[in-house]
């Protein structure tokens, strides 16, 4: 069965300063019990905020390293999923219903592929 990274991108001007409420993380952690006992969710998790990481760039022929905060980035990756679907369809379905245990005020992003094998 094919693989699937959907990559949750999060815009941080919508994001809570304290993080995600109690009940977001509850309706999250339901979800993943469920996408795990169906056998789909490989692996997932929830990546600190942008001032905390590092950019690592390669560009003619030289490395530079930035730390955040990214100010020109308005969405920054927040997390990710790696899930085993029969389909694309199935891993749409089940990316919807994350991004649906949010409140209306988060600005959330996934995109979906298809993990190369081989």
């Amino acid at each position: 069965m094919p693989r699937y990274l959907s990559l949750v991108r999060i815009d941080e001007s919508t994001a809570p300063a304290e993080g995600p409420s109690a009940e977001l993380m509850q309706r999250m952690g339901e979800l993943i019990e469920e996408v795990t006992k169906a056998g789909v969710m490989l692996a997932t998790d929830g990546l600190t905020p942008s001032a905390q990481g590092t950019t690592v760039r390669w560009e003619g022929g030289k490395i530079s390293v930035t730390d955040g905060p990214f100010t020109e980035s308005k969405e920054v990756v927040g997390g990710y999923a790696i899930m085993q679907c029969k389909d694309k369809a199935e891993a749409l379905e089940w990316t919807k219903r994350f991004l649906k245990v949010h409140e209306e005020f988060w600005t959330v992003t996934c995109e979906v592929r298809e993990i190369a094998e081989g």
